[in-house]
């Protein structure tokens, strides 16, 4: 009798009173969602990278547009993914559902105890520079001052998301329409200057004197580092108004057009800046603003702040979902699957991030674990892809809204372990740490989810921990399924 009345009083509940995480993502947000975590810093500092190992300016914008291309094939793979398997989750959704649940804990462990941490801490570091270093120039900015303005851009990022979806969603919106203004500021001045004849950068621009073949892979590393992010929507799945529609739809839309602007950013810098100038630099779209838009080149370290904080922004809407997801399957705390009954946020999730990267930040070990990430990260990406491709096979008849071409997957599936391996050949310190990091989620798999084995002791102080927490919070789990 007691649970047909709780079942009841479920029913007489309104929408707005059910605790759930609602569907209010549509296309333009979605598109903003990718194109604002895509577009952080990588397109004004990596340039340089892309340059260094490629040789040449006509193969750099070669490196570019093929980094764009392998980035779409990608982000196609995940939009097969997200519109066959409908749960939010991301990476750890389809390698569970394709793969199994020992991949899909090592992917949340590694996201959590370092890839997440280290990505946000890298992030709001150079949002704190691009802040602080203006008011400083030409002396150098101290470093204390640099972190406390990231600490104060990573809490503000946090509360937004903590507070409401949709305002963290218009707060993508009109944080990527700027960092997009950022990206024609600079690449106005460039075409105008082309249609001037000013080409003298791009004579003999296939010159492969200084090519080596060893270094050609770090210059695709560099390029695709700065298209990262493409995948962030597929941690949303469960958010997104009409998901087989707009996922697709917002994947495609977005990587060609950072694509199209990406190759033009550059073609802009070389109009401007000889290939040795672009070299020297370290904030190129500083150097370029202070050639080609003397009257707004104090604008540039502005735009390009905000830029990072929307990247900050966007991972700080998408990590979470994992962990929310993570936990709502068993693999974590059942804290962290809990939303607030009024807000309809993930807030322990978003909360569960915010110290570690503090921690980060503060400790400084971030460079290194940039490293780290990168490595997991592909790894992790190229077992998905092949777990899709694994899952067509055996499951041939399964719906798929969507369906990407089979050459793309296996192509993007052969560049992520070829990326892997290039890993371990130029820096197999790094990458032997990392793969012991990812490797000590496999007893904390055994002991903790497998079989359950905590002394019963722990067990009652935890359980009594989480109801203190889920109180002061004023957490619940979802009441409705929505996938």
């Amino acid at each position: 009798m007691e649970g047909l009345q709780v079942k009841e009083e479920k029913d007489k509940k309104t929408d707005d009173e059910v605790v759930h995480l609602r569907r209010e993502i549509g296309l333009l947000p979605a598109v903003s969602f990718i194109i604002g975590t895509v577009v952080g810093s990588g397109i004004f500092i990596a340039p340089k990278g892309v340059l260094m190992n490629s040789g040449s300016v006509g193969l750099s914008l070669l490196v570019w547009a093929l980094c764009g291309i392998l980035s779409l094939f990608g982000a196609l793979c995940y939009a097969e993914l997200g519109t066959s398997f409908t749960k939010s989750g991301g990476h750890y959704t389809y390698l569970l559902e394709t793969l199994g649940p020992l991949p899909a804990f090592l992917r949340l462990w590694v996201e959590f105890i370092f890839i997440r941490p280290a990505v946000a801490s890298y992030v709001s570091l150079a949002f704190g520079r691009y802040v602080v270093e203006p008011f400083f120039a030409p002396c150098a900015a101290p470093v204390v001052l640099i972190k406390l303005v990231s600490i104060l851009g990573v809490t503000f990022v946090v509360a937004i998301n903590c507070w409401s979806v949709s305002m963290a969603s218009r707060t993508q919106v009109t944080l990527t329409f700027i960092k997009m203004f950022a990206l024609v500021l600079i690449i106005i001045p460039g075409i105008i200057a082309l249609a001037k004849g000013k080409t003298e950068n791009f004579q003999n621009g296939f010159e492969i004197d200084s090519l080596t073949l060893d270094k050609l892979p770090l210059a695709f590393y560099n390029g695709l580092y700065a298209y990262g992010g493409w995948f962030y929507l597929n941690f949303v799945t469960e958010e997104v108004i009409n998901p087989n529609r707009n996922i697709p739809l917002a994947i495609i839309f977005s990587m060609v057009t950072v694509t199209f602007f990406y190759v033009f950013v550059n073609v802009a810098y070389y109009t401007m800046m000889t290939p040795a100038e672009l070299l020297q630099s370290d904030a190129v779209a500083v150097t370029f603003a202070n050639r080609a838009l003397q009257g707004l080149s104090s604008l540039i370290p502005i735009l390009v702040a905000l830029s990072c904080l929307g990247a900050l922004n966007g991972g700080f809407f998408g990590a979470p979902r994992m962990l929310f997801v993570g936990a709502r399957e068993g693999h974590w705390p059942k804290i962290f699957s809990m939303i607030h009954i009024r807000r309809h946020t993930p807030l322990p999730a978003v909360l569960f991030l915010y110290p570690l990267v503090v921690l980060m930040l503060v400790t400084g070990e971030i460079y290194q674990l940039i490293n780290f990430a990168s490595f997991s990260r592909w790894f992790f990406i190229a077992l998905a892809t092949t777990g899709m491709l694994i899952h067509r096979y055996r499951f041939p008849l399964h719906p798929r809204p969507f369906k990407v071409p089979l050459v793309m997957a296996i192509v993007f599936t052969v560049v992520c372990f070829f990326i892997v391996g290039l890993s371990l050949y130029s820096d197999p310190w790094n990458t032997g740490k990392s793969c012991a990091l990812t490797l000590t989620g496999v007893p904390v798999y055994y002991v903790t989810v497998y079989r359950f084995r905590l002394p019963r002791r722990w067990r009652h102080v935890f359980n009594y921990c989480s109801k203190k927490v889920q109180i002061l919070l004023e957490v619940a789990e979802q009441e409705v399924q929505t996938y």
